[in-house]
């Protein structure tokens, strides 16, 4: 039996009766239970109306069930000990997999923490569980979660673009977990991808017998540009003292030598072009800077050391100490480095994530609860069907 009391302020009000000639199941074993105890009387939220907020004033029995003892009915629509109905929970995770949970708040009337719950209940469902599936390749990076230098690391299949854990920390006793979970399937892997992070390498080797260490161009490039051209760049400008418009000309072309020519503008390029004619240290890092993403392109690790001879020689003759420290820093990673002509692999995929990432935490304005997040990620990434 249903009523209508009110629908004032922007609220409509509901009364439901159960029908006298209904036989109520039993919430446990769903039993026709016709023994009624007591009945009671719960407030439940529905879905809106048009602009209207829908409260339910729903009479449930509580019924004596031969197996299962006082039992409250089964209703289809309505969750054990749940205050909001079937219907309204899905619209909530509808709102959820678009909207942050303050505006979902904003739009139900429902409270921050229940809609968070709700969500939370959801992604555990979809991807709560471990299950790598059949997996070959990897790729792992960090992020960082907050200010204060606490990152997290986050583990991918390479092939399928999906995102396989996340776990807190950046260190071996972090990845080990993960590795755990993968159990026997450590054998299948063949190539993991990784920035120069010594923590990682050698937990893949200790885990995954069978894998390739392939270090990405990416972070090996951006350590070029802070550990080489950045200090080339500045110790030219303080060579400059005397010279201040050619010291600041200098000094203001940091992100003109980081960005690929391809990237500028054409007046960026005709400055760049200028700049380099006008100062050989800076013209002979910015050489050696596409001359060293050449050996990842490599068409086979013949190719590739033959690449690298070329620039550890022209490195050497330029006597520049920034870059000669580079070489040497560098020389230990160097297998990894030609791996990327078996396995072109690199992780600028999850440079991709990375970002994704950010928008998360920025949609959310942060997250204090780490495992909702790392949820929130991998719900993010589904991967490629196969």
């Amino acid at each position: 039996m249903v009523a209508v009391d009110s629908a004032t302020q922007g609220w409509l009000t509901i009364r439901l009766e159960p029908s006298l000639a209904s036989t109520p199941l039993c919430g446990r074993c769903f039993a026709p239970s016709p023994l009624i105890h007591d009945r009671r009387e719960r407030c439940i939220r529905e879905r809106d109306i048009l602009d209207l907020r829908v409260m339910l004033h729903v009479c449930t029995r509580r019924v004596d069930c031969l197996q299962c003892g006082r039992v409250t009915e089964h209703l289809s629509w309505l969750p054990p000990f749940a205050r909001i109905t079937e219907r309204m929970r899905l619209w909530v995770e509808a709102l959820t997999r678009l909207l942050p949970i303050s505006q979902v708040a904003s739009l139900t009337g429902l409270h921050w923490h229940s809609i968070k719950e709700i969500d939370r209940r959801r992604l555990e469902a979809e991807v709560g569980a471990f299950d790598a599936g059949p997996v070959r390749r990897l790729a792992m990076d960090e992020f960082a979660l907050h200010k204060g230098h606490r990152y997290a690391t986050v583990v991918i299949d390479a092939e399928r673009k999906r995102v396989l854990w996340v776990g807190y920390g950046r260190s071996r006793e972090t990845l080990r977990p993960f590795f755990k979970l993968l159990g026997a399937q450590c054998e299948h892997i063949e190539a993991v991808a990784m920035d120069m992070n010594s923590a990682f390498d050698l937990e893949v080797k200790a885990n995954c017998p069978n894998a390739e260490v392939v270090y990405d161009l990416f972070h090996v490039i951006a350590r070029f540009g802070r550990d080489v051209m950045d200090r080339v760049r500045v110790d030219q400008a303080n060579a400059l003292r005397q010279d201040k418009p050619a010291r600041a000309v200098v000094k203001g072309a940091r992100w003109l030598l980081l960005r690929n020519r391809d990237n500028l503008k054409a007046g960026q390029a005709v400055a760049l072009d200028e700049l380099l004619a006008a100062n050989q240290p800076l013209a002979t890092v910015y050489v050696l800077k596409d001359a060293l993403k050449g050996i990842w392109y490599a068409p086979s690790v013949r190719e590739g050391w033959r690449r690298w001879r070329a620039w550890q020689r022209h490195a050497h003759e330029s006597g520049l100490e920034p870059l000669l420290r580079f070489a040497k820093n560098i020389r230990p990673y160097l297998r990894g480095i030609l791996a990327s002509a078996i396995y072109p692999m690199h992780t600028s995929l999850l440079e991709g994530i990375n970002n994704r990432i950010k928008v998360i935490k920025r949609m959310a304005y942060g997250f204090r609860d780490t495992a909702y997040f790392f949820l929130k990620i991998k719900a993010a990434f589904p991967g490629d069907p196969r």
